[in-house]
């Protein structure tokens, strides 16, 4: 959610900007576009402009997506250049909103462990993955971060683990132990004078760094482009040369899972699924000076959905909706078999 770019190699004023214009140029992907333009603010030092955006949109007239991932960005910007007090009443607000989605819970968790408020981390990670693991008989993939987190504050609290941090230990993937990883003594290391301790600090610290990024941020190099059966019928009738690729509605399913799962026999990691609407496919048609009607357009329209944040991760998780929007859960759908 937060773009993991090196400062030296981004000019992070420069990329807000450009953000900015594209969010009034695609005012339906607005929300994705002006936080990710206020993170740049943030990394450029300019923290009241990246309150100016985060204002912008929970001020809006258009609904947003997740009002209180907005809202926790702002408080942790807002602590970050001394308003604590405001920062803190949004932070309670979101707490007793209880939202349902996991991002908002990891960020104001670690925004009050960042500032030394460890009772209070811990106890927000956990009523976070008490309200998000209601329901579920695993552990969704969105709320490892909130176990992994909760892990380390507990761990620099000095508790003994419990049975969530047992699970958070079976669904770490790195070689190196969370346990390792959120050792309190680590800091110790840093200022070693020894080159062998720097050198392993540095590695756990990467491994760490990796999981984390992996985590919150799921690039989708490849997306594949799926067209809803009401906009598929519009897109044909309009344009009948695409029938071609188009031949059927069925037909046009099964590609996308087949593809898919060619992609990911080949190795090819974080895929996605983008939806395309006729309008959006036209305006982008027009933006390009070319015809919707040429089929080269198709994989232009999937990567620039999802450059504008609009991708879908595939696989679903397990006992999630089918991406078909079929009303079945995945692995009873396109996931069968």
């Amino acid at each position: 959610m937060r773009p993991d770019t090196p400062a030296e190699n981004v000019d992070h004023n420069a990329e807000a900007a450009r953000l900015e214009r594209a969010a009034g140029l695609y005012p339906e992907d607005a929300e994705h576009l002006l936080v990710q333009a206020a993170a740049h603010r943030e990394l450029a030092g300019d923290r009241p402009g990246a309150t100016t955006l985060y204002d912008r949109l929970l001020s809006s007239s258009e609904s947003l997506d997740n009002p209180h991932l907005v809202r926790a960005l702002k408080a942790s910007n807002l602590w970050e250049y001394d308003h604590e007090a405001e920062a803190r009443a949004i932070i309670e607000g979101i707490r007793a909103a209880s939202p349902g989605h996991p991002a908002p819970w990891l960020i104001v968790a670690e925004s009050l462990e960042s500032h030394d408020e460890l009772e209070a981390a811990e106890a927000t990670f956990t009523q976070g993955l008490t309200l998000l693991l209601a329901g579920h008989t695993e552990a969704p993939q969105s709320t490892h971060s909130l176990f992994f987190g909760r892990h380390r504050v507990r761990r620099m609290l000095g508790a003994a683990h419990d049975e969530w941090d047992a699970l958070a230990d079976t669904l770490h993937s790195s070689t190196v132990s969370l346990d390792e990883l959120h050792d309190p003594k680590r800091i110790w290391s840093l200022g070693s004078d020894n080159p062998a301790e720097l050198q392993a600090e540095i590695s756990r610290l990467r491994a760490e760094l990796g999981a984390y990024r992996e985590a919150l941020s799921r690039p989708f190099p490849v997306a594949v482009l799926h067209w809803p059966e009401a906009e598929l019928q519009e897109l044909v009738s309009v344009y009948p040369v695409l029938a071609t690729e188009y031949p059927s509605r069925e037909e046009h399913l099964a590609t996308i899972e087949e593809s898919l799962r060619e992609l990911a026999a080949s190795g090819t990691p974080n895929l996605g699924i983008v939806t395309g609407t006729v309008p959006s496919y036209e305006a982008f048609a027009a933006s390009e000076s070319t015809s919707p009607a040429d089929v080269s357009l198709l994989p232009q329209y999937a990567t620039t959905l999802a450059a504008r944040g609009r991708a879908v991760a595939w696989p679903p998780e397990r006992g999630a909706g089918c991406w078909c929007v079929s009303g079945r859960v995945y692995e009873e759908c396109h996931g069968a078999g």
